[in-house]
């Protein structure tokens, strides 16, 4: 990560935007900000919400694009622990700390300021509203940063459309009640801000400033419609170490902990659908466009959902056998530690046989799934190996079927409704003794690797 070419990168993007937008061109307050939005985006827990994700959102060459993007992921609670001092200052006087939430300050505490109201409506959000990171809250914070940033720069047209692309990032958003679309409901709003702000938009103007929101939010989601499902995959490895803090200590982490956080993932995949994942608003985009993308993100969907649900099963029965021993056992112990640049280690995968005669996937997805399984994601991620050989050995041996019902079974275990040895029981017994007999082949190779160095430093004594 290079943050000097980042910062140089983040400030060319935002002197070209402001020059194409005929605003003030202030390169001392410019770098100033270029330095602000590059330093939240390489804070410690950032993996995937990088400055390079920020540039590949903002690349289409329209300037209200590329300062939206800029400013969108600047806030990430739950990533970043909080909000940092420097970005801080921006949102402190409109927005109170409560225990467990953030809040909008009520009216009679709100100061008078232009900008920050403008930003409020854009969102539909009211005094004395509660924010909740799940609806919202980070990307009206970053809202308000990119309009207070600004506002000595660019006009309120040019800080509304802004927010308005910020506001629709806000992911995953089903229609309402009333089936309006969230791009509806924006459109709406944006057509009473113009009267209400004077800012002089036609209908036809506002229809094309929602169009660019939504394509600027399709963007941001763009990884979900990826062709390859292990690029897909390699993205959602980054996001896991975003609010999975305890993965960045390499070979410290519990096996609990690596569990909770695919866990969480799959989960997760299990909740979205393709349809609130990518959005379409008059056109934009248009309908190849779209079904293209709404197709590559339901077969990625189902792809992470089966790969993570082997990786679930995998770590589940490591669990269980691991609950002979300790509750709170490192995940190195029971699997070997992750290969290092200088340094080979034994690991559990070393201990399992090859299965060359198993049963073949019976579908696409299946294919797909025990491929990732397999040969692995496109890249390694620091916390974990691209490929997952235990998953292998367990699916080949199995299969498919059979793996679905066991991880019914994996989650029970996991809720604590049935114990560590009732949830093996429901396993295949020579997969259970396979993986016995590699772990305690593992502890073993530790034992001689001991009392080898023991005898090794006797003999140096010796002579």
């Amino acid at each position: 990560m290079d943050v000097d070419r980042d910062r140089e990168r983040c400030l060319e993007s935002l002197t070209w935007a402001i020059e194409q937008l005929q605003g003030k061109v202030d390169i001392a307050k410019l770098d100033k900000i270029a330095e602000l939005i590059i330093q939240a985006m390489t804070g410690p827990w950032r993996y995937f919400h990088t400055p390079e994700h920020i540039f590949e959102v903002g690349d289409s060459g329209d300037a209200i694009e590329v300062l939206a993007a800029l400013f969108h992921d600047l806030v990430y609670v739950q990533v970043d622990q909080g909000i940092s001092v420097n970005i801080s200052r921006f949102i402190a006087p409109f927005i109170k700390e409560t225990p467990g939430h953030l809040a909008i300050l009520d009216a009679e505490d709100l100061p008078s300021d232009r900008s920050f109201s403008l930003v409020l409506t854009v969102f539909g959000f009211a005094p004395s509203q509660r924010l909740s990171p799940m609806a919202g809250q980070n990307e009206f914070l970053s809202a308000v940063i990119a309009a207070k940033s600004l506002e000595s720069l660019l006009s309120y047209s040019h800080l509304a459309q802004i927010a308005a692309c910020i506001e629709a990032t806000v992911p995953f958003r089903p229609k309402s009640a009333e089936g309006i679309t969230s791009d509806e409901a924006l459109y709406r709003r944006l057509l009473s801000i113009s009267q209400e702000f004077d800012l002089g938009w036609t209908e036809a103007e506002t229809l094309e400033i929602t169009k660019r929101s939504v394509r600027l939010a399709n963007r941001d989601v763009e990884n979900f419609a990826f062709p390859s499902s292990a690029h897909f995959l390699d993205n959602t490895w980054n996001l896991i170490p975003e609010t999975n803090h305890d993965l960045k200590n390499t070979n410290a982490y519990k096996v609990q902990g690596y569990r909770l956080s695919i866990q969480k993932m799959e989960g997760f995949m299990n909740f979205l659908k393709p349809e609130v994942v990518f959005r379409q608003f008059h056109g934009e985009p248009n309908d190849e466009t779209y079904q293209r993308l709404i197709n590559n993100t339901a077969k990625n969907l189902e792809v992470a959902r089966l790969y993570l649900g082997a990786k679930l099963v995998s770590i589940a029965i490591i669990e269980a056998l691991a609950f002979r021993i300790g509750r709170d056992v490192p995940i190195s112990t029971m699997m070997g530690e992750l290969p290092s640049s200088g340094f080979s280690t034994v690991q559990l995968e070393h201990f399992l046989p090859k299965i060359s005669s198993y049963r073949l996937p019976e579908t696409p997805i299946e294919h797909d799934a025990l491929e990732l399984l397999e040969k692995g994601r496109s890249i390694d991620s620091f916390y974990d190996v691209k490929n997952s050989p235990t998953a292998t050995f367990i699916v080949k041996s199995i299969g498919f079927a059979a793996l679905r019902q066991l991880l019914k079974h994996a989650k029970a275990f996991f809720q604590d409704e049935i114990s560590a040895e009732e949830f093996l029981s429901y396993c295949d017994p020579v997969v259970v003794e396979t993986v016995t007999k590699g772990v305690i082949q593992l502890f073993e190779s530790r034992k001689l690797a001991m009392q080898q160095e023991s005898l090794n430093r006797h003999s140096a004594i010796a002579s």
